[in-house]
């Protein structure tokens, strides 16, 4: 699956309607977010169970803005709804391979009862 461009007109629609969604904020002037573009694409083709969305932060600013972006890219993984991670930086292939491992494992009924809890 190739990556979706998400907007502000799309982003909630995207976020909610699938259950594991991985998001890179970037924007084209960024050196790393353009050495980050081929892992995420291919990571994205790798995992079709998932869906892999770019923001491009000069295009979408009050997105970013409103997900409290302040460096690029940042990348911001949500599985049913809840955001499990989000961090600065480009990650090397083998990392985002052991991010993505790791978001799939995650019991998210407990993640849930947790967040219910609080």
């Amino acid at each position: 699956m190739t990556t979706l461009e998400l907007t502000s007109e799309n982003f909630d629609p995207s976020i909610t309607t699938n259950d594991i969604v991985i998001v890179d904020f970037w924007a084209a002037w960024c050196g790393p977010c353009r050495m980050f573009a081929p892992i995420f694409e291919a990571a994205s083709e790798k995992h079709e169970d998932i869906l892999f969305g770019k923001v491009d932060t000069e295009a979408q600013q009050q997105l970013a803005s409103a997900a409290g972006i302040q460096s690029i890219p940042t990348l911001m993984v949500f599985r049913e709804k809840v955001l499990l991670f989000s961090q600065a930086g480009a990650l090397p292939a083998p990392a985002l391979e052991d991010l993505i491992a790791q978001v799939k494992s995650i019991d998210m009924v407990a993640v849930h009862k947790e967040l219910a809890a609080q």
